[in-house]
C-alpha cells in the first residue's frame, strides 16, 4: 500500500504536464487565469502531482509544485516495473497499468508517461480506457499506483510466508 512521503529530504525533478488557459467573463470583460498540472518525483519510487491556479503562469507553476510536494506517495516497485497489473479509476478517468519485461520502456500517453517516468518506473504499459482529461488521468494513475502492493507487503498483512503468496 502506498505511504505518504516527506518531500523536503530528497532532490526532486519537476515536470509540467499541462498548462490550461481559462477565462471568466465579468461585467468589465474577460478575466484570464492559468491552471498548471505539475508532477514531481525523485525517480526512485516517490511521486506526487498537484494543480496550481493563478493569474500568471509562473505563479500557477509554483503553486502546482507546492501542491505536488504535499501530495507525494511512495510507489511499490518490483525491479524496474510494477509488481502486478492494476486498474486505476478516478471519476471518468480509467487507466490500466501493466508490468512489462525489461527493455520494453514506458508505453503510455503523455499524462501517464510523465507520472510514471518521475516515479522511477522504467518498463510498463499503460492505457487510458475512458476519459483523456489530463487531471482525471493523473488522478486515476495515482489511484492505481497507491493500490500496488508487493508480495512481501501482502504476506505481512496476511501473516503468511512470501512463498505462499507467490505460489
Amino acid at each position: 500500500m502506498a505511504k505518504k512521503f516527506d518531500a523536503a529530504s530528497t532532490e526532486l525533478q519537476e515536470k509540467l504536464v499541462v498548462l490550461n488557459r481559462v477565462s471568466k467573463t465579468v461585467k468589465g470583460g474577460r478575466i484570464a487565469r492559468f491552471a498548471a498540472l505539475m508532477v514531481v518525483g525523485d525517480g526512485n519510487g516517490h511521486v506526487g502531482f498537484g494543480l496550481g491556479k493563478a493569474a500568471e503562469v509562473p505563479d500557477a507553476i509554483r503553486k502546482g509544485i507546492e501542491d505536488a510536494k504535499k501530495n507525494m506517495i511512495e510507489v511499490s516497485l518490483k525491479g524496474s516495473t510494477i509488481p502486478h497489473e492494476i486498474l486505476g479509476v478516478y471519476g471518468a478517468g480509467k487507466v490500466l497499468l501493466k508490468p512489462a519485461a525489461p527493455g520494453t520502456g514506458i508505453i503510455a500517453g503523455g499524462t501517464a508517461r510523465s507520472i510514471l517516468e518521475l516515479a522511477g518506473i522504467k518498463n510498463i504499459r499503460a492505457k487510458c480506457l475512458r476519459s483523456n482529461n489530463p487531471v482525471n488521468v493523473a488522478k486515476a494513475v495515482f489511484e492505481g499506483l497507491k493500490a500496488l502492493r508487493t508480495a512481501e507487503e501482502v504476506a505481512a498483512i496476511r501473516d503468511i510466508p512470501v512463498e505462499q503468496v507467490k505460489g
